[in-house]
């Protein structure tokens, strides 16, 4: 941060100054937006696409069938069908590990490559949603999530009360939602299932709210460092996608249309 003498500063130098930070900082958040947007866009099409490679309408191309009569192709079927499955569903969280754990040793550069790998990882992932869900309430979720996102993050933004205090409460209730959703990859429990949805409503919404508060203040320390700045849009992007899939899910598991 540059350092002048503020003892006596002029009307004209103070709204130079307001303006050229207000000017970063809209710029410095759009770069997020759109970075965590484009994730968003790049994990739909992967997922769709995928969806369409694995599945069919054709029972005569058909190999097998899942038992809510959704027909799958030589490529579903050896997805679907086998343990393969599972790396497939746990494959995004080990890579979110590996991102959190290198990302500090990475460029700005290299960030932004991990960032779109991610998003598509996660769109592999995704793919499964279109076994378990109709096309239309898939829609209607989404639009419903981007909606309350939009609402949560403006909120957050905006707001003067300080969130901070919110986060070893989130952080707690991300652990637990992760830890019961992995168990009950294994247990299937529909009761299970629900609450961890509920509960994931809660804090993944409450986490868009404090993670932008938390990125618009980050920009105070990095906007002097051009690398640092690109590197932590990328990071901030990822911490609401990150939001926004997992606010998705939580009320997709609540409202959606089964198969």
């Amino acid at each position: 941060m540059a350092q002048w003498d503020n003892r006596y500063p002029t009307a004209g130098t103070a709204g130079r100054t307001d303006a050229m930070v207000d000017e970063g900082l809209r710029s410095y958040m759009l770069r997020v937006y759109n970075y965590m947007t484009g994730g968003i866009l790049l994990t739909g099409v992967v997922a769709y696409a995928f969806t369409f490679l694995t599945t069919t309408t054709d029972p005569a191309s058909a190999v097998a069938t899942l038992k809510n009569g959704v027909m799958l192709t030589e490529l579903g079927r050896t997805i679907y069908g086998t343990p393969l499955v599972y790396l497939f569903i746990f494959a995004p969280l080990a890579f979110v590990f590996y991102f959190a754990f290198r990302v500090y040793k990475m460029s700005a550069a290299q960030a932004q490559t991990a960032f779109w790998t991610f998003a598509v990882i996660v769109g592999l992932s995704f793919s499964s949603i279109f076994l378990r869900f109709t096309g239309t309430s898939i829609t209607q979720v989404f639009f419903v999530t981007a909606a309350a996102f939009g609402a949560l993050s403006l909120w957050g933004y905006t707001t003067k009360k300080d969130l901070t205090g919110w986060g070893t409460f989130l952080i707690m209730g991300v652990v637990g939602v992760v830890a019961a959703a992995v168990v009950n990859v294994f247990l299937q429990s529909s009761a299970l299932q629900f609450a961890i949805a509920s509960i994931g409503v809660l804090v993944f919404g409450g986490l868009t709210a404090y993670d932008t508060q938390q990125i618009k203040d980050g920009y105070y320390a990095v906007r002097n460092n051009g690398e640092l700045l690109a590197k932590s849009a990328i990071i901030g992007a990822l911490h609401l996608y990150l939001d926004f899939i997992n606010l998705f899910t939580s009320l997709l598991t609540l409202f959606g249309n089964r198969e």
